[in-house]
């Protein structure tokens, strides 16, 4: 099939507000592209992506990880630390502006992205074969100096003179190890922490309006039910909830979870799947000064329990400004078939879909007792005096997940006007810096296949594990088979002792 050329003229759509669609959205226009229209069914420009106000997305969250730890996984390691240069300007450049020029839910004095370090602890005594590698990789890059392995005499002396006594025995063992005789293995990222997600994602989408694109949002105009082809099959434009057609050259899907029921031929590489997460609300700090300096982003870092998904897959967070400590459970990633008709074919398919909050319809909050019991026996081991507030509230954070945790970044086979931008296998946030740059020259210059390009490109995977996708409906992660957690197994009192 001949491609068609893109202009800088030429309409661009994208399907989804979140980190692949913004990325793709401000790359393109800083590139020259000056016809973006970006769709997507949340009213983003009233809600500012909070999750408080209906926001249902992946990239709508208190905080996301970033780190530079990929064990072998250069290329990853690589993208992030490109992207540490964007986040810190975009810190400066919001620091500088007058209050009235920044975005609803953006203040002068908001980090989005803060370098308080990720502690990621061993469990069994070692350090895992991903850690390895990743400070193999590491210091092959010239960067040693910004890891410390804890317990490593040098390491430990190096910690000390950068960090000060104090600080790096609280960022080291936020959770006391030493003091009841345990272990503490584990490496400490001088170069990681978090990013305010839901604030950062404001933040693009304020400056991508600034460079002139286009967004239409809402439950009606914004949200896209199915895609225009033209008589050989290629995709020329979108409709929406409203009955409204738009046309373009080309259309980039980045609706995560909801990228398979969008689009079904991609269901055999991306799956949609659910993290689960808790919060624990403080006392107001007047009422608890130390639990506020502890669980302080000065003192408290981004934490691995035993790996962030390998093994019990817990990990969490420093408090937010609200004095909110998050905790998620990666350690099962939770799937919901639902039947999906194709709009092309006519043809039904089960296909995993979001079951959010918020959608198909508003429901309580709700995580598995599975979840529950793993991060409240966390809590009980590294931090029990978060169980006297018992947790105080949850959600279900739906991710697209790929048949090998890489991104998918390509063309549809046989049809040019469609490019699936998507995949983000829960790791892809902290790359909305920089993402939509290798976007840009994967629709630029398709041929040239650059490492990107190539890592991210349209893929089958015959045998073997794909990442949990093999499993299918009748796998034991399917949440129609899950028990879900009440109330009271929120608490953590003597009926609801694990």
């Amino acid at each position: 099939m001949t491609r068609t050329k893109l202009t800088k003229d030429s309409p661009v759509i994208i399907v989804g507000a979140g980190v692949f669609g913004l990325s793709s959205a401000l790359h393109l226009s800083q590139a020259g592209y000056k016809n973006i229209t970006v769709f997507d069914k949340q009213p983003y420009a009233d809600n500012a992506y909070s999750t408080a106000e209906g926001a249902d997305a992946a990239s709508a969250d208190f905080n996301k990880v970033m780190r530079m730890s990929y064990g072998d996984e250069i290329e990853y390691q690589r993208l992030a630390f490109d992207g540490i240069k964007t986040w810190n300007a975009w810190n400066e450049q919001i620091r500088s502006s007058k209050p009235e020029d920044l975005p609803k839910g953006l203040k002068p004095s908001d980090l989005i992205w803060n370098n308080c370090g990720f502690l990621r602890m061993s469990l069994d005594g070692e350090l895992s074969a991903i850690e390895r590698a990743t400070l193999a990789n590491i210091t092959r890059e010239g960067l040693r100096h910004t890891q410390f392995m804890l317990g490593d005499p040098e390491d430990e002396k190096r910690a000390i003179s950068y960090f000060g006594k104090d600080k790096w025995e609280k960022k080291s063992d936020p959770f006391g190890r030493k003091k009841q005789g345990k272990k503490l293995v584990g490496v400490f990222d001088s170069t990681a922490g978090f990013v305010e997600a839901s604030k950062a994602c404001t933040w693009v989408m304020h400056l991508c309006r600034k460079n002139g694109v286009r967004f239409v949002l809402g439950e009606k105009e914004g949200q896209v039910t199915s895609f225009i082809k033209n008589a050989n099959g290629r995709t020329v434009g979108i409709r929406t909830a409203s009955g409204a057609e738009y046309r373009s050259e080309l259309v980039i899907l980045a609706a995560g979870g909801w990228t398979p029921s969008l689009f079904p031929p991609v269901s055999s590489l991306l799956e949609t799947t659910a993290g689960s997460v808790v919060y624990f609300q403080l006392p107001p700090k007047e009422q608890a000064p130390d639990l506020w300096d502890k669980f302080s982003p000065d003192n408290f870092p981004v934490f691995a329990y035993g790996g962030w998904s390998k093994g019990n897959g817990i990990g969490g967070f420093p408090r937010t400004e609200d004095g909110i400590v998050k905790i998620g459970y990666r350690g099962t990633k939770y799937t919901n078939y639902e039947d999906i008709e194709d709009p092309v074919t006519g043809k039904k398919h089960r296909i995993s879909v979001p079951k959010t909050r918020y959608w198909p319809q508003p429901s309580d909050p709700a995580i598995t007792k599975q979840a529950v019991d793993a991060i409240k026996e966390v809590v009980k081991e590294a931090m029990p005096e978060l169980m006297a507030i018992g947790i105080t509230g949850c959600r279900n954070c739906w991710y697209i997940d790929s048949l090998d945790n890489s991104f998918l970044v390509d063309r549809v086979p046989n049809d040019d006007g469609m490019l699936i931008c998507s995949g983000g296998s829960g790791h892809g946030f902290k790359f909305l810096p920089i993402l939509g740059r290798e976007v840009v020259k994967i629709i630029e210059r398709p041929e040239e296949k650059n490492s990107y390009g190539k890592l991210w490109q349209w893929r089958t995977k015959e045998n073997g594990p794909k990442n949990g996708l093999e499993q299918g409906e009748t796998g034991p992660r399917n949440w129609k088979r899950q028990v879900m957690a009440t109330k009271e197994d929120w608490q953590f009192t003597e009926s609801s002792r694990l």
